[in-house]
This record gives C-alpha cells, structure tokens and sequence, in this order.
C-alpha cells in the first residue's frame, strides 16, 4: 500500500526541510504564551500600587443625600469606587493617586454642598 506522503517522506532533504519549518513556526508560538503570563501579575501589581482608599466624614440626612454624592463624586477624574454609609455617615473613597488626591475630593464634596473632614 502506497502512503499519501510517501514521495516528500522519502526525500530526507525534504524531511529536514518540514521539520526546520515547523521547528520554527512553534518556537515563537511558546515564547509568546511564556510571554503573556509572566507579564499580567506584574500588570495587575503595578495598578494596586496607585490606588489608595480614604474614609471621609459626612454630614449625611438621607438617602438623597448619598444619591447626591454618588451622582457627583463618582465622575471626578481618578475615581474606582464609592461606598455611601448613611448609618455612620461616612463616605468610602477608592481612588488612583496618578490622577487626584485626598484634597482634590474635598474640595468636590464642597463644591455640590456636602462638606467633608478625613475620617481618622
């Protein structure tokens, strides 16, 4: 029985010939997966060294006045996250430290009419 391949098969310059290109079309497939999973973790650390959390004081009445701050608030450039406490009157702030600070949201919390203080 004749095989399918069996006049490439039987030429060795043909096999060395098959075997170098596949060798090289694998090769820069592995280095490349190696490549991208060695490179997310450090991603991932970098982008939790910018964030910083501040718990701020708040002279909170009700519901509207959380839906107030959370309407405003959490548009301000470096904004990630907003946690409105209205039981402890207190406002959670995650923000990235590349792009505002803890005196930046101050001022916003004064600008709509809800002064704050940096809870200790």
């Amino acid at each position: 029985m004749l095989h399918p391949f069996g006049s490439i098969l039987q030429n060795t310059n043909n096999m060395k010939n098959i075997f170098l290109l596949l060798a090289f079309c694998v090769t820069p497939l592995c280095y490349a997966a190696d490549n991208n999973r060695s490179a997310e973790p450090q991603a991932q650390t970098t982008k939790q060294n910018y964030k910083k959390t501040v718990v701020l004081s708040c002279d909170l009445h009700c519901q509207a006045c959380c839906d107030k701050i959370m309407k405003n608030i959490a548009f301000e450039k470096g904004v990630k996250d907003l946690i409105c406490d209205l039981k402890s009157k207190t406002v959670t702030v995650v923000y990235d430290t590349r792009k505002t600070d803890s005196e930046t949201l101050l001022k916003a919390f004064d600008k709509i009419g809800k002064p704050a203080t940096i809870k200790e």
